[in-house]
């Protein structure tokens, strides 16, 4: 079964991270895909439009991920944060987002970007691939 995580902000995505490769049994070679995205307004609406159009997508593939796979959907803050040149995943020495949503396999150079992430065929290929 796909473990699903939740987070928001660098740190708790570092923290559930690390969780995850300390929690997977030794003789499983579990990958960890990360979805990043906008956290939603105070009311609960997206101000990403692409992250909106991208979130329902992603979920309907989840089912093609292998059992032991990790799904870490991680928010990256509102429009003004996730604005600023500064942005703590823009700096990231691994991560350096330039846009959400962001598909991406962990430790992997394998990446879906923006408009991509809507693509049904895109996501399930990242998901299946190795």
């Amino acid at each position: 079964m796909v473990r699903r995580l939740k987070v928001e902000g660098l740190s708790a995505l570092e923290c559930a991270v690390a969780e995850a490769d300390n929690t997977k049994p030794s003789n499983t070679a579990a990958d960890i895909y990360v979805l990043f995205c906008g956290t939603p307004n105070t009311d609960g609406s997206q101000w990403c439009p692409d992250c909106a159009a991208a979130d329902p997508v992603v979920e309907s593939c989840l089912s093609d991920l292998p059992d032991d796979s990790i799904f870490i959907k991680c928010l990256v803050g509102d429009r003004t944060t996730w604005k600023n040149p500064d942005n703590e995943f823009r700096k990231h020495s691994k991560l350096r987002l330039t846009c959400v949503p962001t598909l991406l396999k962990w430790a992997s150079p394998q990446r879906l970007l923006e408009e991509d992430c809507c693509k049904k065929d895109l996501v399930k290929m990242l998901f299946t691939e190795d």
